[in-house]
């Protein structure tokens, strides 16, 4: 018997107790715009919420402007604690790199929590790119020779050790799939077949069935997919891509996909975003490209709520932080 609700989602990550200086409780501010219900996560957790002053010691950031909240934390130094609201945290570079190893403000963003609706959308791409639904979609007259191929039993690759890849690792088990992480560190992921480091990216694509990218966007994670990785890439593999869109060279993409060296591929995600009328990912060929909609609000909502409620509950009681962000490393 199911334990949810329809449509409900579960924020995967724990708490983890900090090792170095604690930031000071104090009152919360919900900025640059009022938004009731993670106000009411805010008093939840045990904190109270109050416009910006020289008091504010916490502060939940609403929107991807880095410019805006790095102008709000010079003027208010008194803040130790900042919750981002997205998983890709890329806006605010600049920030972290400003404030480096310094310990405070501590940083916890929503990553991790919405790993179960992406992690659901990048499988549902997998399976649309090879069961050939994009050509598929496109038809207006009946199509032959009939065309896809099964997930069953295939070889998957996936860039990223985070809460999609945990989730995903999940939904792929009836699939019987053999999984390949690749991670920054080389800790194995527990669930995978095998774990490496990104330095063998290399090594790993020629086998793959499908390629998923869930890496954060970095500085070195920035086109890690050009026309040397896709070269690499048997004909008959699937490109999704569920993370940011630099992680992809895109015209290396439609290049690949014009001249048939891939079965398809899947984009959540694009540089930039809108992606533009007339680009050419949109006349591709064998593409499906579905706007960032692997989390909408209905679903980000409460997950977020609920990350902003075990984080005050930890800046007021002392327990540990859920999301954490490392300034140095950018994720």
């Amino acid at each position: 018997m199911t334990t949810r609700t329809p449509g409900q989602h579960r924020d995967p990550l724990a708490p983890v107790l900090l090792d170095g200086p604690r930031p000071q409780a104090g009152p919360v501010a919900v900025l640059p715009f009022a938004h009731a219900a993670f106000e009411a996560a805010v008093v939840s957790g045990g904190g109270v919420v109050e416009p910006l002053s020289d008091a504010t010691r916490g502060l939940v950031w609403l929107t991807p402007d880095g410019p805006a909240l790095a102008a709000v934390l010079a003027e208010h130094p008194g803040i130790e604690w900042v919750q981002l609201p997205l998983a890709g945290i890329e806006a605010f570079a600049a920030i972290f790199a400003a404030q480096g190893a310094t310990p405070l403000p501590v940083w916890t963003s929503a990553k991790g929590s919405f790993a179960e609706p992406v992690a659901e959308h990048a499988l549902g791409l997998t399976l649309a790119v090879l069961r050939g639904l994009p050509e598929k979609a496109r038809g207006t007259s009946w199509q032959h020779p009939k065309i896809g191929i099964s997930l069953y039993g295939r070889r998957v690759v996936i860039v990223g050790a985070g809460g999609i890849a945990v989730e995903l690792l999940r939904l792929l088990a009836p699939w019987e799939v053999d999984v390949t992480i690749v991670r920054r560190g080389t800790d194995p992921l527990p669930g995978a077949d095998r774990t490496v480091p990104v330095a063998r990216l290399a090594e790993v694509l020629p086998d793959a069935d499908v390629l998923i990218l869930a890496a954060a966007a970095t500085a070195e994670t920035a086109h890690l997919i050009g026309a040397e990785q896709l070269a690499l890439l048997k004909p008959s593999a699937a490109l999704i891509n569920i993370a940011r869109g630099s992680l992809v060279d895109q015209d290396a993409l439609v290049a690949a996909l014009e001249s048939g060296r891939l079965a398809g591929a899947g984009l959540d995600v694009t540089t930039p975003e809108p992606l533009p009328e007339g680009h050419p990912l949109w006349t591709a060929p064998r593409i499906v490209i579905t706007s960032h909609s692997a989390d909408t609000p209905e679903m980000t909502e409460p997950l977020l709520a609920e990350r902003i409620r075990a984080n005050v509950a930890a800046l007021v009681t002392g327990g540990g932080f859920v999301g954490r962000v490392d300034p140095e490393s950018g994720y």
